[in-house]
């Protein structure tokens, strides 16, 4: 066949092929392009996320049902409450309960039922554990709900303050009082409350009720104003424990970025100082930030526990102290998994979220 007929491929000086008459060389099959790339790379990594945490879950609940079996004490003897009774009345109620089963049929009955959101029968309450979860949990979000609004604005405001201002007197005072009171346990700084504002001090009179949620006597807006005023401590003490960690992160965070070239080219442009914190510096300072914001949302949930046990407050932490005290398995094990996924279902939020505010994760 004479090169006449048949054009010759022809590689030219930059490496491109191209026939003898000029023209491109035919296109090979098409290739994924740079953005299904990212896309395929961005699901694999959220599917190995989510798989880690279906993992998680399943450990949570294997967990939650072996390990309140060591703690002392019968239950059903507990739910006698100290009165005589006779064995049959005993081996029924182990029947009822289903506590006269070997261990690991109790197990596999348990993991079956969970699967399905069946968590049992409360022993002290006699009512389905997922219908007391229900009823407490309003109370649990509005007291953590608010305090998790309230210590996310202050810590990223005076983080972005002590940045901007680093190694002045301000800056020193702030990181100083918020690494005291995140040192400090809930617990007693919860007391230390009670006793200050809401017992009082010699002339100083109590400003605060001492527990509860509610008065029980007032209705329309002026409950609402009740339920206000009995959430001031437990929502203070919430904030003042836990607004450090975001005050740290965000303060990092800003002053990582303070170095950088466009924060330089910004105020060669003429703009003030503080257009360019909020401007510029502190968006691009969030990320960090806001992976934070979704981890302390599921332990705030988790964390509640002792502040809503010090201040009585009727939610997941009161309801988890009291079945705890019997043990009342069902209910514990179920508020165990509660709290336990609410942090691995933030992580893992958290963790699938930040590739997408910042493509070099997870790319």
């Amino acid at each position: 066949m004479s090169s006449e007929s048949t054009p010759a491929l022809v590689k030219g000086a930059a490496g491109v092929e191209s026939t003898a008459s000029g023209g491109p060389a035919p296109a090979g099959p098409p290739g994924r392009s740079p953005r299904s790339r990212s896309t395929a790379a961005y699901l694999r990594y959220a599917a190995g996320k989510l798989a880690g945490a279906a993992v998680s879950l399943f450990a949570v609940l294997v967990t939650s049902f072996f390990l309140f079996r060591l703690i002392p004490g019968d239950p059903v003897k507990q739910m006698t409450g100290g009165r005589q009774v006779s064995a049959e009345q005993i081996a029924s109620m182990r029947r009822e309960f289903g506590l006269d089963l070997p261990l690991w049929q109790q197990f596999t009955q348990y993991c079956g039922k969970a699967l399905t959101g069946d968590f049992g029968t409360s022993y002290q309450f006699r009512a389905p554990v997922m219908d007391k979860i229900s009823e407490a949990l309003p109370a649990t979000l509005l007291l953590t709900g608010t305090a998790f609004v309230l210590y996310t604005l202050l810590g990223i405001w005076l983080g972005a303050r002590s940045a901007w201002r680093n190694g002045s007197s301000g800056d020193r005072a702030n990181t100083a009082f918020a690494l005291t009171l995140y040192s400090v346990p809930s617990f007693w700084l919860g007391l230390l409350l009670i006793i200050t504002l809401s017992v009082g001090i010699g002339p100083v009179p109590g400003l605060f009720p001492t527990g509860g949620m509610e008065s029980g006597s007032t209705t329309g807006f002026d409950r609402v104003l009740d339920i206000a005023h009995h959430m001031v401590l437990p929502v203070i003490t919430l904030v003042a424990v836990e607004y450090a960690r975001t005050l740290l992160v965000m303060r990092s965070s800003l002053l990582d970025e303070m170095g950088s070239d466009y924060l330089t080219t910004a105020r060669a442009k003429g703009l003030r100082d503080d257009l360019v914190r909020r401007k510029h510096a502190v968006p691009n300072a969030m990320l960090p930030t806001v992976t934070l914001l979704f981890v302390n949302l599921g332990t705030t949930v988790a964390g509640a526990i002792l502040v809503e046990t010090v201040f009585s407050w009727p939610g997941l932490g009161g309801l988890f102290y009291q079945a705890l005290s019997v043990p009342d398995l069902p209910l514990v094990q179920a508020l165990f998994f509660v709290f336990a996924s609410a942090v691995i279902l933030m992580n893992t939020l958290a963790d699938v979220i930040y590739p997408l505010l910042d493509p070099r994760v997870g790319r």
